[in-house]
């Protein structure tokens, strides 16, 4: 259960990160309540502290929810446990033959605009190497509305703008990969798409000519895909409220600070000792 990874990674303490990654490895590939998790796993909880351990712990379990999804669809998946210049998850087909890379890609509710080093696309391109495809997964709704480097970026470089909620669609409609469907059309999406599009409307978002793709390719109405996109818009409200809460109990634990409390809260939040530090090593690095 989503649950139990936050268990996990709030109890880390006293453990390294390889084994901390085994535990939550272990704990997604056994998880009966998957298509739960699958739904929770795009966004990082409140609660969890912006570049820290946790943090990173969240990412990789993200990593490993994505690898298991993979394998639901009949994939044989794998995931880098060391962070390094290369893709996190990388999935083959048993039947074809063909491989991809993947990266995993979860936001905060409170997050303001994003923008493409975010999603990191031409990376992640460069990280396919010798694989075949390039595959990101994003919540859905965390991909811009409008016109964006990013849509331009996928098509060059074709990169498969993928997402949590599309998974969620295929592994509700039982869809595994079979000698009669051949999933590589899903990953290799942008690169006929492309060929579709003028240069003045790369920019343009083209992922409802991608749902439109996904309900002819697999014959399944689109209108299957809308209802189940309007669930998963249910539990993101349902979390939003659950991230509001976080912050509305520390604004009731801030008003009840003392005045010291309060003045070494607001000296940490700007990190001025940090700043004080970095100045002196810059001087002691050129004296």
């Amino acid at each position: 259960m989503f649950n139990d990874i936050l268990e996990i990674i709030n109890t880390s303490e006293g453990r390294n990160f390889y084994e901390t990654c085994g535990i939550l490895e272990a704990c997604i590939n056994s998880d009966v309540n998957f298509p739960d998790t699958l739904r929770q796993i795009g966004i990082i909880p409140e609660c969890i502290q912006h570049d820290s351990k946790e943090e990173k712990l969240f990412s990789k379990a993200s990593d490993i929810v994505l690898a298991r999804a993979f394998s639901e669809l009949g994939l044989k998946t794998s995931v880098l446990q060391e962070r390094s210049d290369s893709a996190d998850v990388t999935a083959e087909s048993k039947i074809y033959g063909y491989t991809l890379v993947a990266d995993a890609k979860a936001f905060r509710l409170s997050r303001t605009a994003k923008n493409q080093k975010d999603f990191k696309i031409t990376a992640l391109s460069g990280w396919r190497r010798k694989n075949d495809y390039a595959v990101l997964c994003s919540p859905y709704f965390q991909y811009p509305a409008k016109a964006s480097q990013i849509y331009a970026q996928a098509l060059t470089h074709n990169v498969c703008l993928f997402s949590w909620e599309h998974l969620i669609f295929l592994l509700e409609n039982n869809i595994t990969e079979t000698k009669e469907l051949n999933l590589s059309e899903i990953w290799n999406f942008c690169d006929k798409f492309s060929h579709k599009v003028l240069v003045s409307d790369m920019k343009k978002n083209f992922l409802q000519d991608f749902n439109d793709f996904l309900s002819v390719f697999l014959n399944i109405d689109s209108e299957i895909f809308a209802a189940s996109s309007k669930t998963q818009i249910s539990y993101i409200i349902k979390r939003s409220n659950i991230e509001k809460s976080f912050w509305l109990e520390r604004i009731e634990s801030i008003r009840n600070y003392s005045r010291e409390q309060a003045v070494n809260e607001l000296i940490n939040s700007l990190k001025i000792n940090e700043k004080l530090n970095h100045i002196d090593a810059y001087i002691r690095s050129i004296s």
